[in-house]
């Protein structure tokens, strides 16, 4: 049987060189639900053949409306470790380490990642997002990050763009309003919506994990904004 069988499509289209360098790539995903575990499934599938994900949350029934690995068999497993096992069963011979833990502000401020290639931010909690991308801006690790893809319903609308060039998306408003304090306006790829946000799409809510409001969300724009995350991450090691 012909090595790497599986990516013959790949190849096809980007060539094999290209796909080398996709296959050498060490990948960090930080955030597992509707956005992080698409984008992870994706960059598996495009033949990295190292990752890390981290996630320390588990699956509940308000997730199945949209993520990845939510199933009714799956509530209250942990996201990370179910993941590890389904990127394993699309590639038996990828070595993936899983972190099934929240990582802290102090922690991510610090974790080490100067053995990746690039970094996939999915997390929705400010502080840890911030001391993320912090991080690998000051270690010069290649960064995208997701903005809020809650309250969208237009895919039409998704961009990639730089973060200083990122409008009327108020996750990426509060993200570069923390950043400009530390004296950074750009160097990292966002993927945000510019679309509106209905005010009857957001409840607050109380007694949830550093959420103080929930933002209506339909099935499709979470995964859409995982695969626009993985295309940041696949085009930039290949070009």
């Amino acid at each position: 049987m012909e090595k790497d069988k599986w990516l013959s499509r790949t190849k096809l289209r980007i060539g094999e060189n290209k796909l080398k360098k996709i296959q050498k790539a060490n990948i960090l995903v930080v955030g597992l639900g509707g956005v992080g575990a698409y984008a992870a499934e994706n960059i598996c599938r495009a033949g990295v053949k190292k990752m890390t994900i981290i996630d320390g949350d588990t699956f509940q029934e308000s997730n199945l409306n949209r993520q990845l690995g939510a199933l009714k068999s799956t509530i209250g497993m942990l996201k990370a470790e179910y993941m590890a096992k389904r990127l394993l069963d699309i590639n038996p011979n990828l070595e993936i380490t899983s972190v099934n833990k929240y990582i802290t502000d102090e922690e991510m401020a610090k974790y080490d990642i100067r053995k990746f290639d690039y970094i996939i931010d999915a997390i929705d909690t400010l502080s840890p997002k911030l001391n993320l991308i912090k991080n690998a801006l000051k270690n010069n690790i290649p960064i995208v990050s997701s903005m809020g893809a809650g309250g969208k319903l237009h895919p039409e609308m998704v961009k990639i763009a730089d973060i200083s060039k990122s409008y009327n998306c108020k996750f990426a408003r509060i993200i570069r309003k923390n950043l400009h304090k530390e004296g950074i306006y750009k160097g990292f790829k966002v993927v945000y919506s510019p679309e509106k946000v209905p005010e009857e799409a957001v409840k607050l809510v109380e007694g949830e994990r550093n959420k103080k409001s929930m933002v209506g969300t339909i099935s499709y724009m979470p995964p859409i904004f995982g695969c626009f995350c993985a295309s940041v991450v696949i085009n930039d090691l290949i070009d």
